[in-house]
């Protein structure tokens, strides 16, 4: 596949997503809505591939939220199970493709075999280098900078950190994402207007890219479009 027709030097770094719209599209295909993450899968894969074809380095998908636990049981059930049989599925192609596996959030409030199924997909693409697939897992930010701050607050108590010293490098290495850039480019799907939650730090000077385009029909072309709209931006972090 065809590079966007983009400004040199302007595909972005990382690209992270905010996957909307799979409920929707189940409905208006007279589906449940598992079956709506289910046609969902099949963008994710089609990302990946559009992702390293544009030279993409870091993808991180807003997969599963704190506020998702709250939805109807079943929902829940048939989702955790869905990404085991997609990391067990998939496992071989991220081998072949260069795919490293990453997750964040609060990854011990998932069951049991799917941190199992999740550990073993992520110890065995370690070693890949093309790109890296971070999977935002059972994620909140605001939980997550409530973390990083309690961490903070333990680590000045004990006194092995002075409270004065405490600036933005210092809270960021105590978030989830303490080793990964911060996302150039924000996709948001199904033409909501909003970031329900996700990488609010990270996010800060991110460019934001909203299409109406529900999730399971977001494939390359979209992403491309993606990429294309991020080019033409003039990103001057509150400079003149």
């Amino acid at each position: 596949m065809a590079k966007a027709e983009t400004v040199a030097g302007k595909v972005p770094r990382h690209v992270a997503i905010i996957m909307d719209g799979n409920g929707r599209w189940a409905h208006q295909h007279n589906l449940p809505r598992l079956g709506g993450h289910e046609a969902g899968r099949k963008s994710v894969k089609k990302v990946v591939q559009a992702a390293i074809a544009h030279g993409v380095r870091y993808l991180t998908l807003y997969a599963f939220s704190v506020e998702n636990w709250q939805r109807p049981r079943d929902e829940v059930q048939g989702l955790m199970g869905l990404l085991r049989l997609v990391l067990r599925e998939e496992l071989a192609e991220m081998g072949k493709e260069g795919v490293r596996l990453r997750a964040i959030g609060r990854l011990q409030d998932l069951p049991e075999a799917v941190r199992e199924e999740l550990a073993s997909a992520i110890e065995k693409t370690k070693a890949n280098t093309k790109l890296d697939l971070i999977l935002a897992l059972s994620y909140g930010s605001r939980v997550e900078i409530t973390e990083a701050a309690k961490a903070l607050a333990r680590e000045a108590k004990s006194g092995r950190l002075d409270a004065e010293t405490i600036g933005e490098e210092t809270l960021a290495q105590h978030l989830y994402t303490r080793d990964l850039p911060d996302p150039d480019l924000l996709i948001r799907t199904s033409g909501e207007m909003r970031i329900s939650n996700f990488m609010l730090w990270q996010i800060s000077y991110a460019e934001i890219h909203v299409t109406p385009v529900l999730w399971p029909d977001f494939g390359k072309e979209a992403f491309a479009a993606a990429l294309a709209d991020y080019a033409r931006r003039d990103r001057r972090f509150g400079a003149i």
